[in-house]
């Protein structure tokens, strides 16, 4: 998904300016349209280098976001109004979450819908947004406040497991890319005037470190140039639909961790189809929502073609069966769900099902990248030696 700025005036022609996250400039939009804002500018947040840079600085961070809609339950639960609720909310929050939590108030202070004036603000996404309107249309805006905190946190919870998991490995191997890079540029140059004034014999080994270390202390700004441009290229060519589609393709097939993705996507999917669904949400504006919010363009897709399938009369659980990304333990899930009318029940056991999968599949792989990183540090050390040490040693012996 791409984040766009946008200008726009709403219905009392009041100037506002914001954020929408869209596929693309047309969707981006639609979606301002259906919140009845007249566009008057629209670009890409990351076409500025320095918007690139310090975008996601500018984000409201996700465990604010769970603060603050089990707060706003447990004081609407608690029988204050919903303006005061938000009126203590904004001042407790930290500023930039207190400004938009304060352009939200204003809106509801003015007549809008709680549901509408968060549909402004990029930090409330469509799901949000989704069940927030089916809370206040059903008149039970406490008990969806309460399910959406419930899940916020399982999929805040989830995601920290996930990204904990992973910090040992990342960190062991950036040491690994940083003490290779100072040995390179610095200690080897050092190293070859040695070897040169005492016009030693050297093995191929040190020789081709020599050659290497060599090329890189002098075009250093070569493997920069290299390094930013292929990252400039890499996102610019995300951005277009094909290459999206390709690299969402790529990471599922991925070895151990396209696995890992599949996983995650299928837990969280199922818990927000859940949670629309036992908000009263149909099941088609469920399916459409739920394709917005798995972050991968291959399942988006194909849960769109379950979604035209249902829309034909087709019960979901048949649609199911004949998409590509959903194993078969999901149709028949939801088959079930679809027999005894429990379809939001089933559909959490089925995302909690695929939480445990892939918590258990982090720590296998946490337990498998230990001994794999002692390997790669034991290999690399051995190398050092014998293209190093072995050298040193053979000058040394000469005396």
């Amino acid at each position: 998904m791409i984040i766009f700025d946008y200008t726009a005036k709403d219905q009392k022609s009041v100037k506002v300016k914001g954020r929408v996250e869209a596929k693309d400039q047309e969707q981006a939009l639609k979606i301002l349209r259906e919140r009845q804002l007249v566009v008057i500018s629209l670009r890409d947040a990351s076409a500025s280098p320095l918007s690139a840079l310090f975008g996601s600085m500018a984000k409201i961070k996700s465990r604010d976001l769970v603060t603050f809609t089990r707060q706003m339950a447990t004081m609407i639960n608690a029988g204050l109004p919903l303006t005061q609720s938000l009126g203590v909310l904004k001042n407790q929050a930290n500023k930039q979450f207190s400004e938009m939590i304060g352009e939200v108030l204003r809106d509801v202070q003015g007549g809008s819908a709680l549901a509408t004036a968060m549909a402004k603000h990029s930090a409330f996404s469509r799901v949000y947004v989704s069940l927030i309107q089916a809370g206040e249309a059903a008149g039970v805006l406490d008990t969806i406040l309460n399910r959406l905190a419930d899940t916020l946190e399982k999929q805040e919870d989830f995601r920290a497991k996930t990204k904990g998991a992973l910090v040992y490995p990342m960190i062991v191997v950036i040491g690994m890319i940083i003490v290779s890079m100072v040995m390179m540029v610095f200690v080897i140059p050092k190293l070859t005037v040695m070897y040169e004034d005492f016009g030693a014999d050297l093995p191929f080994a040190t020789q081709a470190l020599i050659s290497l270390s060599g090329f890189m202390a002098k075009m250093w700004y070569v493997f920069i140039l290299l390094m930013v441009g292929g990252a400039y290229g890499l996102m610019a060519w995300k951005k277009t639909p094909k290459g999206r589609f390709e690299y969402d393709k790529m990471l599922l097939k991925l070895p151990v961790f396209g696995n890992l993705r599949k996983k995650i996507i299928l837990a969280e999917f199922n818990r927000t189809l859940s949670l629309l669904i036992g908000a009263g949400v149909t099941i088609l504006d469920s399916l459409t929502i739920g394709s917005e919010a798995v972050g991968n363009v291959v399942y988006e897709q194909e849960i769109i073609k379950v979604a035209k399938g249902v829309e034909k009369g087709v019960a979901l659980a048949d649609t199911m069966t004949d998409a590509l990304v959903f194993p078969l333990i999901v149709p028949q899930m939801v088959a079930v769900g679809e027999e005894t009318g429990k379809l939001d029940e089933v559909l959490e056991k089925v995302a909690s099902y695929f939480e445990a999968e892939a918590e258990n599949l982090i720590k296998n792989l946490t337990t498998a990248l230990e001994p794999l990183i002692m390997i790669v540090l034991g290999v690399g050390v051995a190398f050092l030696i014998i293209a190093i040490v072995m050298p040193i040693y053979n000058l040394t012996s000469q005396f």
